[in-house]
């Protein structure tokens, strides 16, 4: 099974891209792991709710374009269920069993994911109830990747 992290932004500061880059490495000999970013869009200062949800569905529309009929898609967002490592490695494992080809973890931009991939998602996932930097998220996401599939594996990863 492949797994994709889909993401608006691109990780621009140096520490960031290392820790990410380290993950994916690691990652690569559980299967293929890619990362795809892109593009956020401009806000604009003082823009209203409605242009806010505006820039989320158009940033949505380039996310969903870069979905397969058959991705099983993890959105993540702050109130999607929260779930221990262990829990995770189950839900991938499970993916696994089940035949999904793709299994792809979406974050959104500054402003959130919009409706459009809300409804396109199979599940929502939070990392926590506190707001993380994107760059960080990321990290993070990877780093949970790495000790599911490692969980998976029965091997060794500290607690």
């Amino acid at each position: 099974m492949n797994i994709a992290v889909l993401s608006v932004g691109k990780l621009r500061e140096k520490p960031y891209r290392q820790m990410a880059d380290e993950y994916l490495k690691r990652l690569s000999r559980f299967g293929k792991y890619e990362e795809i970013e892109l593009p956020d869009l401009p806000e604009r200062e003082g823009a209203s709710p409605a242009e806010e949800e505006k820039l989320k569905t158009r940033e949505g529309e380039t996310l969903l374009q870069r979905l397969r009929p058959g991705d099983r898609v993890i959105a993540l967002t702050i109130p999607g269920r929260q779930r221990s490592s262990p829990e995770l490695a189950w839900e991938i494992g499970e993916a696994k069993n089940q035949g999904v080809s793709r299994l792809v973890f979406i974050i959104g931009g500054s402003l959130g994911l919009g409706e459009n991939v809300l409804r396109r998602a199979d599940a929502e996932m939070s990392m926590s109830r506190m707001t993380f930097p994107h760059q960080l998220a990321r990290v993070m996401l990877l780093e949970q990747l790495y000790r599911a599939e490692k969980i998976l594996a029965g091997e060794r990863y500290h607690k």
